[in-house]
């Protein structure tokens, strides 16, 4: 007996059309043009740290300052950020580059209004090389406290500014507070 063309592609379609519809959707993207960087915002150590924060705050709906925060990094810059896998508990690290970090949490960033601010800092510098400790708290637009942690940044001076060579973070919890050192002095 013969079976109709038809036949076998309404089979085939009814085989393989769930598994296409079930594909990954495409991961959002953020254009981020490719800016100057203003000479105020990487003339010192600190500008250049509250620059970075100021660029990826803001409220509900506000887009947020990709093209001058990308401005303030070395274009082979990291983040390096540890966590806990929550099945295994094995140490896992979150390495993204500058445009991934923007795809992954721009929507967020936005969408919940996040705005993350420095409460203190401390400063190691040698020569043309320094690193920041900058303890941090984020608040979403409702006022709620939702994280807070220490940024450690890696910088380096040249060509008559400061650039961001990477960022490692680490979230505070009951097990890991902020050192007494990077807390506000009241």
């Amino acid at each position: 007996m013969e079976v109709p063309a038809f036949r076998i592609i309404l089979c085939a379609l009814a085989l393989f059309l769930p598994h296409a519809l079930a594909q990954d959707k495409p991961k959002p993207h953020v254009a981020v043009a490719a800016i100057a960087a203003r000479p105020e915002d990487v003339g010192s150590i600190e500008a250049i740290v509250k620059t970075d924060y100021e660029c990826i705050s803001g409220g509900v709906g506000v887009a947020r300052q990709w093209a001058r925060d990308f401005s303030l990094y070395d274009p082979f810059a990291r983040s390096f950020v540890p966590s806990k896998d929550e099945n295994t508990g094995a140490l896992v690290i979150y390495n993204p580059t500058q445009q991934e970090y923007a795809d992954e949490s721009d929507a967020q960033l936005v969408r919940d209004g996040v705005s993350e601010n420095e409460l203190a800092h401390k400063i190691y510098r040698y020569g043309n090389v320094a690193t920041v400790f900058s303890s941090y708290e984020v608040r979403l637009a409702s006022g709620r406290l939702f994280s807070r942690g220490v940024n450690i940044y890696q910088l380096y001076y040249a060509g008559n500014r400061w650039w961001i060579s990477s960022v490692s973070w680490d979230a505070e919890n009951n097990i890991n507070p902020i050192p007494p050192e990077l807390l506000p002095k009241n």
